[in-house]
């Protein structure tokens, strides 16, 4: 009986033995451990101890083997789309001509959009992770894209407004009425007195023609009274200083010199007796009737601006003043210092209210051309070499693709390649999502040119 009992008892033991030897077989065909750094997560060690690179404490980490298990797809098998350019709403599963306008049809989201390329890394995420996160998905989609572009610029005379009052004639500077530079001079204003032999002779040849055509009304005094008197007016004598000298019979040593323009005094050279040569400027003048506005525009937003583009300009000695114009003006080259690109706009200044120097802020509203596929901007994880956006595959699996972006308006960004219209994309928990896959080397599989790095 007891040699009975015995053997029971062994075969109970060894039934119990290999219940535990299945337990930690289960149990590690699920599970996996090693000891990393958290600072070096590329390093991973079989049993506790320090970081050969920085000397830290190693961390224990666990990883599922589902993980592992869970292929990484590729965005080839996933379902395609045609739509007509022009009519978006047209949609057939393969690639044909549009019903509507007889063009060829473009993928869905744009014919310019490259296939989305493969997932570089992927993370699975186990039951106990799941109760504590909770991301928020925007399905990718296509957006008219509006651009807002700010511009900073400065309130500059047109050079299309500057005028001057030259010497038309040699001579010399008597007097001179106007005080000093920012004086404003009317058309018609005395701005000087001139002594010059050569207009004295021609005033006083005038003289001479005018008496003899009075006694004699032939046209060869006719001839020589106009000669001489279109002579004078081409001098700048105005025709009531020609009645003047008729009436007088006289021809004053010192004579008066009128402005021809309108504007503000910009240079003064006229002084008193200075001897000016025909062509030389008694006085330069600036008409601030029409003013420039300057801008500056920066390096990524320089090909959106256009000539004929609506500009709206606010002046910071102006508040609450706000006035429109259009470009006019766009630099061919860009500033190789400041990288920015001059653009400039015309402004009607009736009131001399703007002046020059005055700063100016501007925006221009660019309407991006079609309907290009978007993502918010918190989606895209941008390390500076490249740009990363993690997608849902399931409950559990997310993928990291690298994607090209384009234009960025009003909080979203347009994607040129790297996803397909109807993709969701992770945006609160895509940073958790790539510290898991740089903790647990979820990026070592791909080559050493496009390595995550931060």
């Amino acid at each position: 009986m007891n040699k009975y009992l015995i053997i029971l008892l062994f075969i109970s033991i060894g039934f119990v033995s290999c219940q535990e030897k299945e337990k930690t077989s289960t149990s590690h065909e699920h599970n996996e451990s090693y000891y990393t750094c958290a600072m070096h997560p590329e390093i991973k060690e079989d049993k506790p101890g320090k970081c050969p690179i920085c000397h830290m404490n190693l961390t224990k980490v666990t990883v599922s083997n589902e993980t592992k298990k869970a292929p990484v797809e590729e965005s080839e098998g996933q379902t395609k789309m045609w739509r007509c350019k022009e009519f978006p709403e047209v949609t057939s599963m393969k690639e044909e001509v549009c019903p509507l306008d007889g063009t060829p049809m473009i993928l869905a989201g744009g014919g310019d959009h490259q296939a989305a390329e493969k997932a570089i890394a992927q993370v699975m995420l186990r039951k106990s992770q799941l109760i504590h996160f909770r991301p928020q998905l925007y399905p990718v989609t296509t957006m008219q894209m509006k651009k807002e572009v700010r511009l900073l610029g400065n309130v500059l005379q047109s050079e299309d407004k500057e005028s001057s009052i030259p010497a038309r004639i040699q001579g010399r500077v008597e007097k001179v009425f106007v005080k000093s530079t920012g004086s404003f001079i009317k058309e018609g204003d005395l701005v000087l007195e001139y002594y010059s032999p050569r207009l004295i002779s021609a005033g006083e040849e005038y003289l001479v023609n005018l008496s003899s055509y009075k006694k004699n009304k032939s046209s060869d005094f006719k001839d020589l009274l106009k000669q001489s008197r279109d002579r004078l007016l081409l001098w700048g004598i105005k025709k009531d200083q020609l009645q003047q000298w008729a009436k007088e019979k006289k021809i004053p040593k010192s004579i008066p010199i009128y402005s021809q323009a309108t504007g503000i005094v910009r240079k003064r050279h006229a002084i008193s007796g200075k001897y000016f040569k025909e062509g030389q400027n008694f006085f330069e003048l600036s008409n601030l009737s029409d003013v420039w506005v300057e801008m500056d525009v920066y390096e990524q937003d320089a090909a959106l601006v256009n000539l004929g583009q609506e500009v709206k300009l606010k002046f910071s000695a102006l508040p609450g003043t706000e006035l429109q114009s259009e470009v006019d003006f766009v630099a061919p080259v860009l500033d190789p210092q400041s990288r920015t690109l001059k653009v400039r706009a015309t402004v009607k200044n009736k009131n001399g209210l703007l002046k020059p120097g005055m700063i100016a802020d501007a925006s221009l509203s660019v309407l991006i051309k079609g309907e290009p596929l978007v993502v918010p901007r918190s989606a895209i994880i941008d390390t500076g070499k490249r740009k990363v956006v993690w997608l849902k595959k399931s409950t559990q699996l997310y993928h990291a693709h690298i994607v090209k972006t384009g234009f960025e308006s009003s909080g979203y960004v347009e994607i040129r390649s790297g996803l397909n219209e109807g993709d969701e994309v992770v945006l609160d928990g895509n940073f958790l999502l790539d510290a898991q896959a740089q903790l647990f080397g979820g990026y070592e599989s791909m080559t050493s040119k496009s390595a995550h790095q931060h």
